[in-house]
C-alpha cells in the first residue's frame, strides 16, 4: 500500500510502543541475519508474536521477511525510510493484537504483489493457498485499469474476500493505521481525502469487527486531521488536567479494598479516555471533572466473578443506575462483552466502571483478530454453522452477510460506494424474530420495509403491511430489538389464479374515490361507474400486473438491500403502479327519497315501560339483535338504545342519568354499520361489495376514506333480513384479501340520503 511519511502524532494511545523506524531502516538495509536466527529488523515482531503464541513456528516469518525485504529493496517511503519498514510496522501491530502466524506472514508480504515483481503464483508456491488468498485480498486494483472506480472496486474486492476470510480486513485495518500514523508529509488535500475514507469506511469496519485498539487510534488520527481546532482544544484540556487520574486512582484503591475483603481476585486499572472520547464526553456533560478523563477497568477470572464485582460495587458505593448495561448477557453485535456501571464516591465524584474477564478484554481490544485462525477445523462438540444466512461463526456476522448480498446488486461503482458509506454509518444492530421462530439481524433504526426485503428479497415488492408483536403496523414502523415482525405480502402462490391481486401498499389505486353516502349500490352490484379500483376481469398474478413499491417506501428504507431493490423496481417501472382501466357498466339504482329505505332495526326495539316511545339506535355502538341493550330517555320523549357494554352507558350512569329497560321485538331484520380496515389494492371495493351481496345484505350507504399510510377504511351501512346473519357476514368480509379487520362502527356513521 502507498506509504506516507513519518510524522509523530501527539496524543497517541498510551502504552502502545512506537516503532523506531530509523533503527528498522538500518537493520533492513543490512539484510537478513544469520541462518540460525531471525534478522534484527523482525526480532521485535517475533517477541510480540511469542507473547501470545509461545509455541509459534517462526521459520515461515523468517522466509516471508526475506522475500519482502529483497523485493522492496531500493524502495523508499516519502519520509525517506526504507519501504520494508511499512510491512514490518503493520505486522507488529497485528502481532501485538495476538494475530496468528498466517496473518503475520501475509502482512509482511501484503505489498509485494502490488508494488514489486513478486506474483501471486510465487506467494502460493512458497507460502500456501491461505497466505496467497490474504495477500490477494488486500492488493489494490490498478487505476490504469479501473480509473476513478479503482478505490470503490478495491474496497468491494476486499469486502468480498473478507466474507470468506476476515483476516483480509484485519491486515487492511493495520495497514491503514500505520499509514495514518505517518501521513504528515502528504499534501493537506490528500490527508483530508484519506482521513475521510478512514472515517466513513474503515473506522466503522473496525468497530463492527470489534478491533477497538485500532478503531480508537484511527479515530484520534482522523480527528486531528479533519477537526484540528477541536483536536487542539481537547489536547490542551487533557494537558491541563494532568493530575485528573489521581481522582480515579483513589477510587480504584477503594475498589481494590472492597474486592479484597470480598475475596474476589481482580485487577483494577485506570483506563484513560482517548481524545475523541474526551471530546464526546465534554460535548455531552459540559465542564469535566477529574473522573471524566478515564474509566476504571476491573478484570476477573470468569463470568460469575463479573456479577460478584457488580454486586459488591453497588453495595459499597452509590450506584448510578441509569449507567448500568449488561453486555455479557446480551453481547454487542461486534463480539463485545462487559458490564458497564457507574458509582459515586463519598465526595460525589462519579466513576464509570467496566467489568469483564481477561478473555473478554482480549476480544474487546482485538475483536476478530483475537480469535486466532477462525477457519481451523472446529473442535469436537463445536456448534455447526447457523441457518438463514446468518452464520454462527462470529467472523461472518449478520451485517457482513447482508453487505455481501446487496453489493452483488450494485454493479455501478458510485452506487456501491455511496451505499457502502450509508450502510456503515448505521450504528448498532438489532435482532427481530419471525413468527416461525427464525431471526433477522438488521441495523438499528430498521423498519418493516427493511425486514420485508431482508426476509423475502424482491418478493417484498408486493408487501402491503406488517404485523409487529401481533399488531398491524405501517411499513414505516421502526423496529426495536426483540420485536416479532411478520411482513404481509399481497399474494400467495397457493392462492387461486383469479384471486384479486394485492397492491402496492403505497396507496396507489388503493380503492378509488369515496362512494357518496346514499349513492352506493344495492346487493350484488360492483363499484360505481368509472371507479378505477374496480377493473373488469381478474388481475393476472405476477409482479408485472402493475403492483409494486411506492416511491414513499424509500423514505422508510434504511438498509441498502431494501433501497437498491426499491430503486431498481421504480427505475424499471417509470410509470409506477398502473391500475387496469374499469370496464363500462350500466348504472345502478341508488337509495333516494323516492325509494323507501329498508326497515331500521330501531323499529325492532321496544321500551318496556313506554311501548309507544320513539326508539333510535346509538351510533356509537350500533346495537343489533341479540345484543344486550339498555336505553336512556332524551329530549322529545325519544329513547336512545345502547349496547350494555358501551362506554357511553357508564358515562351517563355516572352523570346520574336513569336508564330504562329495552328489549328486542319479534322482527329479526336489522340495520348495522360495519367498518372494514384494509390494505389498499386494486379491485378491493368491488370484492368487498361482492362479498356483502353474496352474504345477502343490502347496502344502504358506503364511504371509502382516502388511503392513509397504505391503509384504507371502508364504512358500510347494511340492512340484514336476520340479525343472526351478522357474524357470517363479518367473516365473509374479513376473508376478502387485503382486509385485516371488520368491526361494528364505534362512532356515528355518516348520514345516508
Amino acid at each position: 500500500m502507498s506509504a506516507e511519511a513519518t510524522n509523530p502524532t501527539p496524543g497517541r494511545r498510551r502504552g502502545r510502543p512506537r516503532i523506531d523506524l530509523r533503527r528498522l531502516g538500518r537493520a533492513a538495509l543490512l539484510g537478513p541475519g544469520t541462518r540460525d536466527r531471525l534478522p534484527d529488523a523482525i526480532g521485535h515482531v517475533a517477541d510480540a508474536h511469542r507473547a501470545h503464541h509461545p509455541d509459534a513456528d517462526l521459520a515461515v516469518l523468517h522466509r516471508a521477511y526475506v522475500l519482502a525485504e529483497s523485493s522492496h529493496r531500493g524502495q523508499f517511503r516519502k519520509s525517506g525510510e526504507p519501504y520494508i519498514t511499512h510491512p514490518l510496522a503493520v505486522t507488529l501491530i497485528l502481532a501485538e493484537l495476538g494475530a496468528e502466524t498466517t496473518t503475520l506472514t501475509a502482512s509482511l508480504l501484503h505489498d509485494t504483489v502490488e508494488d514489486t515483481d513478486v506474483t501471486l503464483d510465487q506467494v502460493r508456491e512458497e507460502f500456501g493457498e491461505e497466505v496467497c488468498y490474504l495477500v490477494d485480498g488486500v492488493t489494490k486494483l490498478e487505476k490504469v485499469d479501473y480509473g476513478a472506480a479503482a478505490e470503490p472496486e478495491t474496497f468491494r474486492k476486499m469486502l468480498v474476500a473478507t466474507g470468506n476470510d476476515v483476516r483480509v480486513m484485519s491486515i487492511k485495518l493495520a495497514d491503514r493505521l500505520h499509514n495514518m500514523r505517518t501521513l504528515g508529509v502528504m499534501r493537506h488535500e490528500k490527508q483530508v481525502r484519506i482521513a475521510k475514507v478512514t472515517r466513513d469506511v474503515l473506522i466503522p469496519l473496525a468497530e463492527r469487527l470489534g478491533v477497538q485498539a485500532l478503531k480508537t487510534e484511527l479515530e484520534d488520527l482522523v480527528f486531528a486531521i479533519l477537526h484540528p481546532a477541536e483536536y487542539e482544544n481537547t489536547r490542551a484540556l487533557i494537558a491541563g488536567n494532568a493530575t485528573a487520574g489521581d481522582a480515579l486512582a483513589a477510587i480504584a484503591d477503594d475498589v481494590r479494598a472492597v474486592l479484597r475483603d470480598a475475596r474476589i481476585p481482580a485487577d483494577v486499572l485506570v483506563r484513560p479516555r482517548h481524545f475523541v472520547s474526551v471530546h464526546r464526553v465534554r460535548l455531552k456533560r459540559g465542564e469535566l471533572r477529574g473522573t471524566d478523563f478515564g474509566r476504571l477497568l476491573v478484570l476477573v477470572g470468569d463470568d460469575a466473578d463479573c456479577y460478584g464485582v457488580l454486586g459488591e460495587l453497588h453495595t459499597c458505593f452509590t450506584p448510578v443506575i441509569s449507567e448500568f448495561k449488561d453486555f455479557i448477557a446480551a453481547p454487542k453485535f461486534n463480539l463485545y462483552q462487559s458490564l458497564h456501571t457507574a458509582v459515586a464516591a463519598p465526595d460525589g465524584a462519579v466513576a464509570e466502571v467496566l467489568i469483564r474477564t481477561h478473555q473478554m478484554h482480549k476480544v474487546a481490544e482485538a475483536g476478530v483478530v483475537a480469535l486466532g485462525n477462525p477457519y481451523a477445523a472446529p473442535a469436537e462438540g463445536a456448534e455447526p454453522a447457523g441457518e438463514d444466512g446468518e452464520r454462527t461463526d462470529p467472523t461472518r456476522p449478520g451485517w457482513l452477510s447482508r453487505l455481501l448480498a446487496w453489493q452483488r446488486a450494485t454493479p455501478d461503482p458510485d452506487t456501491f460506494w455511496t451505499s457502502l458509506r450509508d450502510d456503515l454509518a448505521q450504528d448498532g444492530e438489532i435482532t427481530v424474530f419471525r413468527p416461525d421462530g427464525g431471526t433477522l439481524a438488521l441495523p438499528a433504526g430498521a423498519t418493516c420495509v427493511d425486514a420485508a426485503y431482508a426476509q423475502y428479497g424482491e418478493a417484498a415488492h408486493t408487501c402491503v403491511g406488517a404485523r409487529v408483536n401481533g399488531r398491524l403496523a405501517a411499513l414505516g414502523t421502526v423496529l426495536n430489538d426483540g420485536d416479532t415482525v411478520q411482513p404481509l405480502l399481497a399474494r400467495d402462490d397457493s392462492a387461486p389464479e383469479n384471486a384479486p391481486a394485492g397492491g402496492s401498499g403505497g396507496g396507489s389505486g388503493a380503492a378509488g374515490p369515496a362512494v357518496a353516502p346514499g349513492s352506493a349500490e344495492g346487493p350484488g352490484s360492483p363499484a360505481g361507474p368509472g371507479d378505477p379500483a374496480c377493473p373488469a376481469g381478474p388481475v393476472p398474478v405476477g409482479v408485472d400486473d402493475g403492483t409494486g413499491p411506492s416511491p414513499d417506501w424509500l423514505e422508510h428504507a434504511r438498509t441498502p438491500a431494501a433501497r437498491i431493490a426499491i430503486t431498481g423496481w421504480l427505475a424499471a417501472h417509470p410509470g409506477g403502479v398502473k391500475v387496469p382501466a374499469a370496464a363500462p357498466r350500466p348504472p345502478s339504482a341508488a337509495v333516494s327519497a323516492e325509494t323507501p329505505a329498508p326497515r331500521d332495526a330501531a323499529a325492532n326495539a321496544v321500551v318496556a315501560d313506554l311501548p309507544d316511545a320513539t326508539v333510535r339506535l346509538a351510533g356509537c355502538c350500533t346495537p343489533v339483535p341479540p345484543d344486550a341493550v339498555t336505553g336512556f330517555p332524551v329530549r322529545g320523549g325519544n329513547v336512545t338504545v345502547h349496547r350494555a357494554g358501551c362506554p357511553a352507558v357508564r358515562r351517563m350512569e355516572a352523570a346520574g342519568r336513569v336508564p330504562v329497560d329495552v328489549r328486542w321485538g319479534e322482527t329479526a331484520e336489522c340495520r348495522v354499520t360495519l367498518v372494514a380496515e384494509s390494505f389498499g389494492r386494486p379491485r378491493l371495493l368491488a370484492d368487498l361489495t361482492e362479498a356483502i351481496a353474496t352474504a345477502g345484505a343490502a347496502i344502504v350507504s358506503a364511504t371509502v376514506e382516502p388511503p392513509s399510510e397504505q391503509r384504507v377504511r371502508h364504512t358500510y351501512t347494511l340492512q340484514l333480513d336476520d340479525a343472526a346473519e351478522l357474524p357470517a357476514l363479518m367473516r365473509a368480509m374479513r376473508d376478502v384479501p387485503g382486509v385485516y379487520d371488520v368491526s361494528r362502527a364505534q362512532q356515528p356513521a355518516p348520514a345516508a340520503g
